[in-house]
């Protein structure tokens, strides 16, 4: 699943400078001539593709990006300064289109990749340019080439970093609401998301990331019951998956009920899908009387993991073989509805993403 990053940004490449009318006058030098120096050129607009980049964030918010112009030339021969280059970072994957013609310019697809937009004007000429032996004096030179403004359209199709699993009315769509700018349909009835949403999710510190919130999955998604395989496909082109569990509706006899069902549908769809990482997630931890249900589950996961020693490469029972083939590391506990919890888990998505984040002390449960 591509979602699309966009920002529309104007680059303006800087002027070049003027070139010099200037004359050497020295004592005791007659007929010293033409001396002035060249303009300096204008700085270029220079897109780069760089693997640290993982959005067009930055450019949504800086919507005008200008080179600095040359500066003139001076007597003596001396030449004017050239405006810096300024480079703009773009993730790879983005295609630099003309925003007003829509005509393709680049497409910046390795990292380390680059290409000069904006060309900066060049600089004028001195007079000592235009000196011959029939006109030993010219009193006239070049001005500086203007530089270039273009209106540019970014779009990055990009694959969400983190995906967002869990059955219907888990709590999917009001996690990615509170952690991001998304704002899909919430409501208390099953299948309220019928499309993915897409959030961009600003940690503390470091690069935004891309968070996806899956349509709920049902026993025997993997078959094309219910949304079906239209959106596990998608799944598959995440980095991490968060599993979203409703901790109210966990049955104290049997607590992985709900974790296994959907890893079940993950690994009978693809292997790739079972190996993947996941975070484990109970929501709805701010209803009452749910601290059992919660420490049923944690227990249940800590006996799983000591018959998983017990017996490296088997399982106990066939339902609990999807549970231990995937990747599950930490369980956090959270509210969506009201936010707590999911700053520190912001803060672990970050760091799994190799994001650079400040290093923080997250509490693990």
């Amino acid at each position: 699943m591509k979602f699309i990053d966009e920002a529309i940004i104007t680059a303006r490449s800087g002027n070049g400078g003027p070139g010099c009318v200037s004359f050497r006058r020295e004592r005791f030098i007659e007929r010293g001539g033409p001396n002035g120096g060249d303009g300096g050129d204008g700085g270029s607009i220079i897109l780069r593709a760089t693997q640290g980049k993982r959005t067009l964030v930055d450019l949504r918010r800086q919507k005008i990006i200008t080179a600095p112009n040359g500066t003139a030339g001076e007597g003596r021969l001396r030449h004017g300064r050239n405006g810096a280059d300024q480079i703009i970072e773009v993730p790879p994957g983005t295609i630099v289109t003309d925003a007003d013609t829509g005509a393709l310019i680049a497409d910046m697809t390795l990292p380390g990749q680059e290409y000069v937009v904006a060309k900066g004007g060049m600089g004028g000429r001195g007079n000592k340019r235009f000196a011959t032996s029939t006109n030993r004096a010219p009193r006239h030179a070049q001005p500086g080439i203007p530089g270039v403004e273009l209106h540019l359209k970014l779009e990055l199709k990009l694959l969400a970093d983190v995906g967002i699993v869990g059955l219907p009315n888990a709590g999917k769509s009001t996690l990615i609401s509170k952690i991001s700018s998304a704002r899909p349909k919430i409501a208390d009835y099953p299948f309220t998301t019928l499309t993915p949403s897409l959030g961009m999710v600003q940690p503390e510190f470091g690069e935004p990331f891309a968070v996806a919130d899956i349509p709920g999955l049902i026993e025997g998604a993997h078959d094309g019951i219910g949304l079906g395989t239209r959106f596990l496909k998608h799944v598959e082109r995440t980095g991490i998956l968060i599993h979203l569990i409703d901790a109210s509706q966990i049955n104290q006899e049997t607590p992985l009920e709900a974790l296994n069902l959907i890893n079940r549908e993950l690994s009978l769809y693809s292997d790739i899908l079972a190996q993947k990482e996941q975070i484990v997630v109970l929501n709805k931890i701010d209803l009452n009387d749910i601290e059992p249900k919660v420490e049923a589950f944690k227990t249940a996961m800590k006996e799983l993991d000591k018959k998983s020693d017990a017996i490296p490469g088997q399982s106990h029972s066939q339902a609990q073989q999807h549970l231990k083939t995937t990747k599950i590391n930490q369980i956090f506990t959270i509210s969506a509805a009201t936010g707590k919890g999911t700053k520190e888990l912001i803060a672990l998505l970050a760091q799994k993403i190799n994001i650079s984040v400040h290093k923080t002390d997250i509490p693990h449960e």
